[in-house]
């Protein structure tokens, strides 16, 4: 019952959208802007829409220009809803967990139970007040890590909001000289010491955690490569890099979130998702074309 309102809560907006009008009075248009939400509150309202199927929120998805990056999914609102339209018996279930955003982009970090329990981070960027793309990264739910961290616990509170650009710049230039360039020199720079909290499943906290953690790896002959930085989204202490490499010889995707604190990084959450073949893919926008 649940999916068929969703599917039709889709499919009311679609038709809506179309027939609105092109122009609305100045009184209507002041009154959108007074009313207008943020786009990190839309990006949670729209996530809450696939498990309650609230047709407003839906709306804030343009529905004749909607370019979907997930490759699993069919282009526009249409693969939306042909999606949704797949859910279990007890429909899906979100609990968006973190949310930003930064200019015209809405990202968050969010628990699902959808086709099985998982968590994601999902990258909305918005045109004219709708969402016109989508980028997202999905993995299972598995257990805590050897410290004792899920993959999603730790603190949620946005702060030092003026620091916003300088944290960025600190992130790239982390991923890109270290996991990228491999210019290990530099590491402890970017680290107080060994404070260092990790959300990764395999990994314990600190930088002797990560350094263990690698160490096994390299035992196993496991091979974790970044090769490209596409996008760095941050709000405040928090920052989102989005990279491409391969993990154990597989075409992956890279999504990182690091807390920043005191110009230092302080705390990490990650998705690895392994890119699927060409072959499987159900539309041609790429997982890394923002």
């Amino acid at each position: 019952m649940k999916q068929t309102i969703i599917v039709l809560a889709v499919v009311m907006t679609i038709i809506a959208c179309k027939s609105e009008k092109v122009q609305n009075t100045k009184t209507e248009t002041k009154k959108n802007t007074k009313m207008e939400l943020s786009n990190k509150d839309k990006t949670v309202a729209v996530l809450k829409s696939i498990e309650t199927g609230d047709q407003k929120a839906v709306s804030y998805i343009n529905p004749t220009n909607y370019v979907q990056h997930n490759l699993a999914v069919a282009d526009g609102l249409a693969g939306f809803g042909a999606l949704l339209s797949h859910a279990p018996e007890g429909g899906f279930k979100v609990n968006t967990v973190r949310a930003f955003q930064d200019g015209d982009y809405g990202f968050a970090q969010t628990e699902y139970d959808f086709f099985g329990p998982k968590i994601g981070f999902d990258i909305f960027r918005y045109e004219n007040g709708q969402i016109v793309e989508h980028w997202d990264n999905l993995t299972e739910k598995v257990a805590a890590n050897p410290s004792g961290h899920t993959q999603t616990d730790g603190t949620t509170a946005v702060t030092d909001l003026d620091k916003t650009e300088a944290n960025k710049v600190l992130v790239a230039n982390f991923v890109n000289d270290i996991l990228v360039n491999g210019k290990m020199e530099k590491f402890a720079g970017y680290f107080d010491g060994d404070k260092y909290i990790q959300h990764n499943s395999n990994i314990a906290d600190g930088l002797s955690g990560l350094g263990q953690a690698l160490e096994a790896m390299a035992k196993q002959g496991i091979t974790m490569d970044y090769t490209t930085v596409h996008k760095v989204l941050g709000q405040g202490n928090f920052v989102l890099t989005v990279s491409e490499g391969t993990f154990a010889g597989q075409p992956t995707s890279y999504y990182d979130l690091f807390r920043v604190e005191n110009n230092k990084i302080a705390e990490h959450w990650d998705i690895l998702e392994t890119i699927i073949p060409e072959g499987d893919r159900k539309n041609t926008n790429g997982k890394f074309n923002f």
